[in-house]
């Protein structure tokens, strides 16, 4: 394999320094979400207990929290740390700047069609915003690089993923990257297992767990390619596998909404790989271009 870079980003890749003027505050309760499966057990408690009810967290003393997570006031202190702030409190400022600015439209009423719409648009642009801040700069470059540099990329994803690939693949091919994205993940694992070195395997999965995703990275890995995964969460069994990881999830929204955020999310990850690999070869991205062109021209009437 090409490239090796460290399987997840580090803490303060994940979640902005707050200390730090002008850096974006607006990616709290994503990172929280982001590293919550790599928390040991106390420190897990306390994120659960603020993702479960964020509001709440803001006006709840260091004390509530460790009851309300079953551990002590240090621990709760200590997660702050982790996820990047002075302390609890520093925390909570900036839960608080963060819930204020995404806080659902209160002027349309609950069940009405404008209701739906405003509070999925608001979703969809905070989210879209927080991947830029959440994806740790040194991986998306690895990424670049591998991709700028293969002979071929094979792109894999199923269920809500699977259209973002194959949407992905015919970008990569418009500005000259040789790349396929096969429906079926049968020829998805075949496809797997003919990449050579110096080909890459890209592959997004919500979870991090798709086992077909997984056959596939396997395969890839087995045959020498550099395999890059774009995810919502920092540890799991695909972050494993793959050598160039990208987080971009999600802040703690309801179920039903949960994958169709970081579906925008992965989106907005897909598209910036596709122009950075065309800025590395303008050349070859333009004559690419130029080929779309004159092919789009000759299908018109």
């Amino acid at each position: 394999m090409s490239i090796f870079v460290t399987s997840t980003p580090r803490v303060e890749d994940v979640v902005p320094d707050q200390t730090t003027p002008g850096r974006a505050a607006g990616t709290v309760l994503a990172g929280v979400r982001a590293m919550l499966p790599a928390l040991q057990s106390g420190d897990a408690r306390v994120a659960r207990a603020v993702l479960d009810d964020p509001e709440a967290t803001i006006y709840r003393s260091v004390n509530e929290v460790a009851e309300l997570a079953g551990t002590s006031t240090a621990t709760v202190v200590r997660c702050a740390q982790k996820l990047g702030f002075r302390g609890f409190q520093q925390f909570k400022v900036a839960l608080a700047r963060e819930y204020a600015s995404f806080a659902e439209p209160s002027t349309a009423e609950a069940g009405q069609p404008t209701s739906a719409l405003e509070r999925i648009t608001a979703m969809g642009a905070q989210t879209v915003r927080d991947a830029g801040t959440l994806v740790a700069p040194e991986s998306f470059d690895a990424a670049v690089s591998a991709l700028h540099g293969a002979n071929r990329a094979l792109l894999v994803g199923v269920g809500t993923s699977a259209p973002l690939v194959q949407d992905a693949a015919y970008r990569f091919r418009v500005v000259g990257l040789d790349t396929e994205a096969p429906a079926d993940v049968h020829m998805q694992h075949v496809s797997a297992r003919l990449l050579r070195q110096g080909d890459v395997c890209l592959g997004v999965s919500h979870s991090g767990a798709t086992r077909e995703t997984a056959d596939s990275f396997g395969s890839a890995n087995s045959a020498g390619a550099t395999t890059v995964l774009i995810t919502s969460f920092l540890r799991s069994p695909l972050a494993e596998l793959a050598d160039v990881v990208l987080t971009a999830g999600t802040r703690e929204v309801s179920f039903r909404l949960e994958a169709m955020a970081s579906r925008l999310a992965h989106l907005a990850v897909l598209d910036a790989l596709v122009i950075a690999v065309a800025d590395r070869d303008p050349a070859r991205a333009e004559t690419a271009l130029d080929h779309y062109a004159d092919v789009v021209a000759e299908h018109r009437p």
